[in-house]
This record gives C-alpha cells, structure tokens and sequence, in this order.
C-alpha cells in the first residue's frame, strides 16, 4: 500500500493532484488520523504525512488535508509570526498561487489580493512573470514560491518583481537549492526532462540554486533577509510541522528611494 500510494503522488502532476484534493483529503485524513504532526496552514493534526517529490519521494512532508509542503508551512510561519499581513491593508500579488494559501487569501478582506500566472486555474492574470502587465510601484507583497527556477530569464523575472513592487514593500522568493552548493548550476544546453531531473531536480526546471542565491537578488536590486526560522523554533516544532530543517526563508524588500 505504501508502495502504491508514493508511486500515483510521484506520478500525478501537482495541478492534477490538487484538482483531486476533496477526495484525496477525506480518504488519507481518515487513514492518517493521529496527532504527531500538525500543519501549520490548516492547523489539522495527523499521524504522518503522505510522500512527495518527483523522482525519489520525500517521506512525511504532504498535507493529505490541505496539500501544503514543507515550503507552505513556513511561508505561513513567517507570515503569521514575523508579518502583519493579517492585519494591514495590503496589495498583493501572489504569482502561480497555491491552493492551501488561495482561499486563506481571498477571504482576507484586509488585502487587494491578485493572482497571476502563465498557466494556473486560480490565476485572474495570465501573464509571463518576466513581462508583467502592471505599473511600477503597485504592490505591497508579492509571493512568489518556487517559481523563479522555471523562468528562463530569471534575472529579468527578478527585476521585474522589483519592479512591481512599491517602495518598502517585501516579497517571498522561495526556489529550490541545492544543500551544500556555492553556487546556482544552470545550463541552457540541457533540455531533456529526463536529463533536467537529473540535473535540476525535476523535469520542468532549468537551473538549481546554490548558497549564492541571496547575493544574486542583491545584484538585482533587493535587500535580501535571510531567515533561518527552523533553528529559531527549534527541533521539536521544525518537526512537528515537518518544515525542511535546513531551509532558509528569503525575504526581498524594495529600498525606499528606489
């Protein structure tokens, strides 16, 4: 059964997976059911979490409830503990937005919230992140996860957050890295989606972040704040909500007299 259940996850592309969220919730939360780990999104308790992860799924890391991963959860720690989106009106753009966050967004009534992307079912804009239909200085947020290793210009999709965003504002640009590397590994010449997952990580990726990602959205034009809120919180949480333990949160804000 374990088997089977880490094969279909590896095998259904994630929009389709969260199309066939209502049903996959109500059967895995009952067959899950137990409170060694709770998700810091929905706030529901379970016994473990599912598989996820292309190629080699990763163990204990799936909401069955509310499908966020380990990157979900902390964006939402930092949100609700460093932040106060919950409170201040705010116009944010969330780029390619996940459904464990959407409907938390939309019912904020504090937030002009807009949603974009080039393909994505819950975006009201469709856009490409490296061109956007929008005027300088719009945003107070934008969230953009796991997105930026997908775009083949990276650097212009990075100027053109900044662009967007208005004096002071702040961003979440989360991407995929590599543990242990200097350097961000990219090369134009692999197009295989088998030989991307080798290289890459996944199919669909076309370079894998190193420790110098926080320096390249400086180069950009970003203050960059790097957050290492799993040794903030310590073990026992970090594994309770089953956060990756070594992943740092990069937050970029716009200087003021930009």
């Amino acid at each position: 059964m374990k088997k089977i259940v880490k094969f279909f996850l590896n095998l259904i592309p994630r929009p389709v997976l969260i199309a066939l969220s209502p049903v996959i919730s109500g059967v895995f939360s009952l067959l899950l059911a137990g409170n060694k780990v709770q998700c810091y999104v929905c706030e529901k308790s379970f016994r473990k979490f599912l598989p996820y992860g292309y190629g080699t799924p990763r163990e204990n890391v799936l909401c069955p409830n509310c499908l966020s991963l380990e990157r979900h959860r902390l964006i939402w720690y930092y949100i609700n503990n460093y932040t106060d989106f919950l409170q201040s009106n705010y116009k944010v753009l969330h780029i390619a937005p996940e459904q464990c966050f959407y409907k938390k967004f939309k019912a904020l009534k504090n937030i002009d919230y807009v949603t974009a992307d080039l393909e994505s079912p819950l975006a009201e804009v469709k856009m490409d992140i490296q061109s956007m239909p929008f005027d300088d200085n719009v945003f107070d947020v934008v969230l953009c996860n796991h997105v930026l290793e997908h775009i083949p210009d990276d650097k212009k999709a990075m100027h053109e957050i900044l662009r967007v965003m208005k004096p002071g504002a702040w961003a979440v640009l989360q991407v995929p890295m590599k543990s242990g590397a200097a350097t961000t590994f990219e090369d134009a010449s692999i197009t295989d989606p088998k030989e991307r997952a080798i290289h890459f990580g996944q199919y669909d990726h076309i370079r894998l972040y190193g420790a110098d990602y926080g320096d390249v959205l400086r180069k950009e034009g970003f203050i960059v704040e790097e957050l290492d809120i799993p040794k903030a919180i310590g073990p026992e949480l970090t594994e309770t909500y089953r956060l990756a333990p070594n992943e740092i949160l990069y937050i970029g804000k716009k200087p003021v007299h930009a």
